[in-house]
């Protein structure tokens, strides 16, 4: 049995690895962003000193895109400079699990990403991640850095619960049909890194999705499929006539071969991982916050 400390644990992410490790009958200290700001080194050595962990998965971020456009020290320091305290902290006893993003990319590739490829962000939100990524990378920790991308679950607002709120609300829905990506249920992607946490594989960069890819339209669709809507309520738009601060990758799907050929858990695809999701927690998933 491990013991372990969550950094982040009331976020979407966070909440459900802290939950599943209760789960696992492991030893966690959990510390939401509000008991941690894991930007003060002081603050993260006193709770490193106290829990004592084996393990460190940093949930923690500022994940606002749009936000960071115009906050984007504020997003480094949180997403560099917090990411590297919490791995150097760490690095004599623990290991370290740090979550990071597709938006380290560009998003214009016409196939899936992989571990290998040199990131080469579009947005302050992406510059950060990458910063933080390298900090990470070259703290001296054994460190596992995993990037995701459009994830779902029962903590946080985020697409799923967007989907269901505009349903109740509006006949017809507009969802962009450009920008294609692969959808992740956060308990599955919660799953992969208590694994791969306590894995015999080596530390770097991993990419963890559930498999498969579809564009913000496609799943806009299978979520009113799952919620017994018509799904042609949903009509397919463009980028374009949703302008937003922070530029979207039109293809950010991240390449999972590592992952595989690694024998980690499998991640189901992202239409199964929704079935799943909806069938397992129901209402919980799409009530209002």
């Amino acid at each position: 049995m491990s013991r372990w400390l969550v950094t982040g644990a009331a976020g979407q992410l966070g909440s459900d690895v802290v939950d599943l490790l209760h789960a696992y009958g492991e030893q966690v200290v959990a510390l939401t962003s509000a008991e941690l700001d894991i930007t003060d080194r002081a603050a993260v050595g006193d709770a490193v000193a106290d829990a004592r962990p084996g393990i460190v998965v940093n949930c923690a971020a500022f994940t606002d895109v749009d936000r960071a456009e115009t906050e984007e020290d504020r997003a480094y320091d949180v997403n560099a400079h917090g990411a590297a305290i919490v791995a150097e902290v760490s690095a004599p006893t623990a290991r370290v699990v740090h979550v990071s993003t597709d938006y380290v990319f560009t998003g214009d590739a016409s196939a899936p990403y992989p571990e290998s490829q040199r990131p080469h962000p579009r947005t302050a939100y992406g510059r950060s991640k990458a910063a933080g990524e390298q900090a990470v990378l070259t703290s001296g920790a054994h460190a596992y850095v995993v990037r995701t991308a459009w994830l779902y679950g029962v903590a946080g607002n985020n697409f799923v619960r967007t989907i269901a709120r505009l349903g109740r609300e509006r006949e017809t829905i507009d969802v962009v049909d450009d920008q294609v990506g692969a959808p992740t249920w956060s308990l599955h992607l919660a799953r992969g890194l208590v694994a791969l946490a306590v894995s015999d594989a080596p530390p770097g960069i991993w990419h963890c999705t559930n498999d498969g890819e579809a564009s913000w339209y496609v799943f806009a669709r299978a979520v009113f499929a799952e919620l017994g809507l018509d799904p042609a309520r949903v009509q397919p738009t463009t980028t374009e006539a949703f302008p937003r601060p922070a530029p979207r990758p039109a293809y950010s799907v991240l390449a999972t071969d590592k992952w595989r050929q690694a024998e980690l858990p499998t991640m189901s695809h992202w239409r199964d991982a929704l079935h799943e999701a909806f069938a397992t927690l129901g209402e919980e998933l799409t009530d209002p916050l």
